[in-house]
């Protein structure tokens, strides 16, 4: 690269750094809400679509190629910038194969480095040829012996909050919206897909996908393994290793009906097909809402649809996150507060009121629960995310307190009332990304200014921008959780553990009943429940995690070698902190989780790994 070259784009990059378009209360083609965990500069150049030419290999680990990008210049003048990290980018020309000057910028730990490319006047696209590194965490690379079948090696990519960086050079913002198409060739006998309309295989034998509705980039998903596919209805499926996947198709053979119920409830599903894939039990969450093709863990598969309600989130997020998107990771809660209610609204539609409110309970008190332990800035909805990375936010707050605030809502103005609200929000700003000011003004607008009465009864500067949880909650009564209060009752007055009656349990009424035991239990008395209930051999991963940790807390060394096998292979993020904070409280369990995390640790996607990394002080020093 010449001198002036380098010395003009990093004048360039100067520029840019400062001149962000701060937040409008439309997300309009050259307007935007301040991101700062981008580097990008969309108001000046933008990327528009993102055409991939990919190549996996599995023996090195790396994925190979170029991404065409399509761009948007309401700035002629202004350079392209893009987010990356992790990745070795090898050239930059335009689409008519002439070189473009650029520089990679200086690390940040957390937001990687500006990609800052120098465009000729006429140029609406440019092509990135580049390839992944050990340090591109999006990519989580499976041996054979991680899957459930041990025959084949397996990949998956998670991009949510800003990970889609570290596999593809774009505008990492959730600000910024593409399209994108693809064409992937990966080893013989392994299936691709992605977050996409398939398009089969070309003469090549490479996949080929396209997604034609613009998403924020953290969407953009693959997974490449040994797959099957078993059909629920014309529009869903499911997707799994060979043999997963018709456990799995029967465990989620209700998905078609719970499209059908979340269309009467907020308009018409938008994407085509609604498939689910099932990975490896490594993924980091619970699920990931990629349009047309929900990532899920094989951790809900309890046989017995006790919990189906991940399939209801991530389909609610059809419409609030994939459809109107949080523009900035501080507006997470408008991604994910709406979901949890919209997630409400179709259990209770398909499964039932006591079904809803039963979750809806332990949620609250998972919620309660969890903020006793926080620092009061975690508890904002709005959060002030400045300095920090988007996953320092992560939490149930805007999960189950955003949820809280539309149920007051709710409780104050009517169903009916609120529903005719939440459609026109959805039709209003669809494919948009928009930020909370922006859906505060429409509240405003379409329901608050309209009943000066019940709005004076909604404090929605409390709910949005203090912390706490204020005590409006529409919490109903649960008849299955009260049915378990009776037992709990029982237990506590007798120590009796075969007087427990916990025939018909579903996954739900067992959490319960262990937390509401848990601070009469001890090291006798979980063995009796063990004997008689088998705890420690449930192959439940939710019950099984509040029972580890109640064995870690009351040291039944029963359960120790259970404990070990869980934290190893299990990936899912949920189960392992609690359960690694809990060993942390004395020091032998500290000393435990870190041999135990020291073998289990490259089995876990980066994103479980730097949370228990800085859980546990990783890399541990020689006798500390």
């Amino acid at each position: 690269m010449k001198l002036l070259a380098v010395v003009t784009l990093a004048l360039l990059g100067a520029c840019v750094s400062t001149s962000r378009d701060h937040a409008d209360r439309r997300n309009g083609p050259t307007t935007f809400a301040m991101d700062l965990h981008s580097h990008a500069q969309p108001a000046r150049a933008r990327v528009t679509h993102v055409a991939l030419d990919l190549a996996i290999d599995m023996d090195s680990k790396t994925i190979a190629g170029s991404a065409t990008l399509s761009l948007a210049r309401p700035d002629r003048a202004a350079p392209l910038v893009l987010d990356v990290q992790g990745l070795a980018i090898e050239r930059v020309t335009g689409k008519d194969g002439s070189k473009r000057e650029f520089i990679v910028g200086a690390p940040d730990k957390s937001l990687g480095s500006a990609l800052t490319i120098l465009l000729a006047p006429a140029d609406d696209g440019i092509v990135v040829a580049y390839r992944t590194t050990d340090r591109s965490d999006a990519l989580q690379w499976l041996a054979a012996e991680q899957t459930a079948d041990k025959k084949q090696p397996f990949l998956f990519t998670q991009g949510q909050a800003i990970f889609t960086r570290t596999w593809i050079p774009l505008q990492d913002s959730p600000g910024v919206r593409i399209t994108y198409e693809a064409r992937v060739k990966a080893p013989k006998g392994l299936t691709v897909v992605m977050s996409a309309e398939q398009l089969g295989q070309d003469a090549d034998g490479a996949f080929r996908f396209r997604m034609t509705k613009p998403i924020p980039s953290y969407l953009v998903a693959l997974a490449c393994g040994d797959l099957a596919f078993r059909p629920i209805s014309e529009r869903c499926g499911i997707w799994a290793e060979p043999s997963v996947v018709d456990g799995a198709r029967k465990e989620f053979e209700d998905t078609e009906s719970m499209v059908q119920a979340a269309e009467k409830l907020f308009g018409p599903y938008r994407w085509g097909r609604y498939d689910l894939i099932v990975l490896p039990p490594s993924f980091p969450f619970g699920g990931m809402e990629n349009p047309c093709l929900t990532f899920a863990t094989p951790t809900v598969l309890a046989g017995d649809k006790s919990l189906v309600s991940l399939v209801a989130h991530e389909l609610a997020h059809s419409w609030s996150g994939n459809l109107v998107t949080n523009a900035t990771w501080r507006d997470f809660w408008l991604n994910e507060g709406f979901t949890v209610y919209f997630e409400q609204r179709i259990m209770e539609a398909v499964y039932g009121a006591e079904r809803a409110r039963m979750e809806w309970r332990l949620a609250i008190d998972d919620l309660k629960r969890e903020m006793s332990e926080q620092e009061p800035w975690l508890h904002v909805l709005h959060i002030d995310l400045a300095g920090k990375h988007p996953d320092d936010g992560f939490s149930g707050v805007p999960y189950t307190k955003g949820a809280a605030f539309l149920k007051r809502v709710e409780a104050l103005f009517g169903r009916e009332r609120f529903d005719r609200v939440l459609t026109k929000w959805f039709d209003a700003h669809a494919f948009q990304s928009v930020t909370t000011e922006t859906f505060l003004a429409f509240l405003d607008a379409e329901l608050l200014s309209k009943d000066a009465r019940l709005a004076k009864q909604l404090d929605v500067q409390r709910w949005i921008e203090q912390p706490g949880l204020p005590e409006e909650l529409n919490v109903l009564p649960s008849s299955s959780l009260e049915r378990v209060d009776r037992e709990i009752e029982r237990w506590k007055a007798t120590k009796d553990a075969g007087a427990i009656d916990a025939q018909g349990f579903v996954t739900q009424q067992w959490q319960h009943l262990l937390e509401g035991a848990a601070d009469t239990l001890d090291a006798r008395a979980m063995g009796l429940f063990d004997a008689r209930f088998g705890l420690t051999d449930t192959k439940n991963c939710e019950i099984a995690c509040v029972w580890l940790r109640l064995a870690v807390q009351h040291r039944y060394a029963g359960a120790d070698a259970r404990l070990e096998q869980f934290l190893t292979d299990i990936g899912r993020r949920k189960f392992l902190e609690p359960l690694y904070k809990e060993l942390k409280k004395t020091p032998e369990g500290l000393e435990r989780a870190k041999a135990i995390y020291t073998r289990a640790r490259s089995r876990y996607h980066a994103l479980t790994r730097d949370t228990v990394d800085e859980l546990l002080g990783w890399p541990f020093t020689k006798g500390g």
